[in-house]
Parts: C-alpha cells; structure tokens; sequence
C-alpha cells in the first residue's frame, strides 16, 4: 500500500441515523402497552401515505411481503411469467417464484443499472402478466416507457421501489399517482429505517383491501384493534394469508423517522453532490449517471471502476478501501448467476451482458447522514490514492 495516512476508526459502510427522538418514540410506544400492530401503525400508514400523495398504504414487516402482497393481489400463479431485473436483491425474484410464477429476466440500461424496456419488450410472451421495474440505488426507471408497454399488453405494474423513497420521475415522487403498486423498504440501511420493515402503496381501493387481508393471516376484520373496548372477537379467514403486518415497535421508529426525512436527505444530496464532483474527475472510476428524468435518492452511492485503466480488478480495489479503513459493499450480485436461479430455470453466464458487466465494476462507497466532511473527504482520498497506486 501506499503512504496514505490510514485513519485509526474504521469508516462503516452504513451507520442508522437514529437520534433521541426515535428512541424516546419506542418508549412511549413500549410504555402504552400496544406492541403488535396497533394505533401507530395505522398512524404511520397515514402518514406516509400522505407525504407520497397516495390514496392507500400498507405497512408490512419487509419490502419482500409488499412485493409478495402485490403479486399476489393480481391472482398471478402457476403458469404465469413476471418480467423483472436481474440487478436486484434475490427478494424481488423470490417473491415471483412464491407465487408459483416464473421469473423472466430483461437485461438493464448499463448507464443507470435500471431495467431496460426495450429488453422487457423483448420478454414478453402470451404468458406474461405483470413487471416489477427495480428503481435501483435510488435511480428512476424508465416509467413512461414501462407503463407504455403495459399498457399495450394489458401487464401489471408492481414497482420496486425499495431504494426510491423521496426519487422523484419527472419531478413527482415514486409513489405518487400510482397506476399499479409500489413496494418500499425501511431496513436498516434504508434512507428511512425502522429495523425491518415495508409498505405497499396504491391508489387502487380493490388492492389495498385485499393486501390488509392478506398480510393478516386473510382476516376479513381489522385485526389490530379486537382487543380494544368496542371491539370484537369474531372474524373470518376469507382467505388464508400470511403473517405479514407491522407492528408498532417499528412504526413508532418509521413515525420520527418520516419527519426528520428531508432533513436526513439533505445531508445525502450534499454528499453524493460531493463525490459526484470528486469522482467526475478521476478518469479511473464512472460517478453515477442520473437522467434527466430522475431525482436520484441517494439511496446507494455506487461508483463503477474503469478497468482499462486500473491494474488491480473491482474485488482488490474493495481490498485496497478495507485496508484504509473504508466500508463497502456490492448491490447487487445478479440473481440469475445465483444457484437456485441457474439449477430451477437454467440462466447461465452471459445471458445479460449489461448486467453483468456492471456487476463486474461496481462499489457500494459509504453514503449516510451522520458521516461527517471529514469522512467523506476521506472516502474521495482513499479512491484517489487507490487509483494513482494502481493507474495503468
């Protein structure tokens, strides 16, 4: 390595910006008695409802339920195909395959890592009921074309918008004035966090109802308040469901968390702003591309090396940061290279060239709004030293 003056505290790839009034939310809600689904859930789904510009929101325990719930609000089954990306977490194909469906992969647009749509046109077939676009890193798919194309073969939307919550297309949120759905995550490394945690968002009346069945065991009654004075014990299973629901440990974190949102996303757009400058003049490594399009959310900050010009390969290059102390990670490893993807329905290496050229190249730099200037001059050094040790 070089002389570069290593920093003694090892700089994690993602931190929870968690403060005093999270914590002092949980309290209230531990001291109230109510810890399943109960009234700040359904507090939290109004809320966030109303800051998208939604008519319904569902809180659910995972990103991967909402994605599941919407799928399965469709009657899509056995012997239907859903056309989605492989650059995802594994959770967005999954939820295919749960419903007896066959995933369908469309190669990506290599400048943006979202799905391509003219490689969705080329997936379609007579089987085909529905896509599910992954706004990848915070990045805003392509939705006009998207929905052009489902609208010409009569396909659900069911859009992936686990790392777009405050992207905006065209100037309006992912969420708002929705045709299909849109699922969201609140993980614990999401730019809002409750631990665990989702929402299915629509403006559909017929798929929000069924969703609040489904994601509480098929209940036909409002599940959260039996207990309550007034209440009552009776209910039905109208269909058998799943055990999906929040609970209000986790809503009272998504609550705190919703208000203190813009001011947590400020601080990402004022470091992404940062390194996009910073990295824009290193010739070595590609800062993300946002078309015009997109209000990227910063969701991830995913620098893509150059190669050609680099001695040392994407896996070394993450080496050389962890040994300057630096976090990272990698978003994503394409599903189809994935063995439960190759051994079930035989996708094999260089099926999607894009995807996986990027997935060649790609880092995951760490993006938060704790880090301080300091740790994020220290990131753009520590790229900067890497590549003059390793420039060709």
């Amino acid at each position: 390595m070089s002389q570069f003056p290593v920093r003694e505290k090892f700089l994690p790839y993602n931190v929870p910006d968690i403060t005093d009034l999270e914590i002092q939310e949980v309290i209230d809600t531990l001291r109230s008695g109510w810890l399943a689904k109960g009234p700040r859930t359904v507090e939290f789904e109004k809320r966030f409802a109303a800051y998208l510009g939604a008519k319904h929101a569902v809180a659910v325990n995972s990103c991967t339920a909402a994605l599941h719930v919407a799928l399965l609000s469709q009657d899509i089954g056995p012997g239907d195909e859903v056309i989605t990306t492989p650059m995802t977490f594994a959770s967005t194909a999954s939820t295919i395959v749960h419903t007896g469906a066959t995933p369908v992969f469309a190669d990506i647009d290599p400048r943006t890592g979202c799905i391509d749509p003219a490689e969705i046109e080329k997936k379609v077939t007579p089987r085909t009921k529905a896509i599910v676009p992954v706004h990848y890193s915070g990045q805003v798919c392509d939705l006009d074309r998207i929905y052009e194309i489902a609208d010409r073969y009569g396909l659900f939307v069911s859009e992936d918008a686990a790392h777009a919550l405050w992207s905006r297309y065209k100037g309006r949120l992912i969420g708002n004035r929705l045709r299909g759905t849109a699922s969201y995550s609140f993980y614990a490394t999401k730019n809002l966090c409750t631990g665990e945690g989702g929402m299915l968002v629509t403006d559909n009346d017929a798929i929000a109802e069924r969703a609040r069945v489904l994601t509480c065991h098929g209940m036909s009654k409002n599940a959260w308040n039996r207990y309550a004075k007034g209440g009552t014990w009776k209910y039905d299973i109208a269909e058998p469901g799943f055990k999906y629901n929040m609970f209000d440990i986790q809503a009272a974190l998504g609550l705190r968390q919703l208000e203190r949102l813009e001011e947590m996303q400020a601080r990402r757009l004022k470091i992404a702003a940062r390194f996009q400058e910073a990295f824009g003049a290193i010739d070595a490594v590609e800062a993300p591309s946002v078309p015009d399009y997109a209000t990227h959310s910063w969701h991830l900050y995913v620098l893509k090396i150059v190669p050609e010009l680099l001695a040392i390969d994407r896996d070394q290059f993450i080496v050389e940061l962890n040994a300057r102390n630096v976090g990272t990670s990698v978003h994503f490893i394409p599903v189809h290279l994935m063995s439960a993807y190759r051994n079930r329905f035989g996708y094999q290496e260089g099926d999607f060239p894009h995807t996986e050229a990027h997935f060649d190249r790609i880092i995951s730099l760490p993006l938060y709004p704790t880090m301080t200037e300091e740790d994020t001059e220290y990131v753009i050094a520590a790229v900067r030293d890497i590549v003059e040790t390793y420039h060709r």
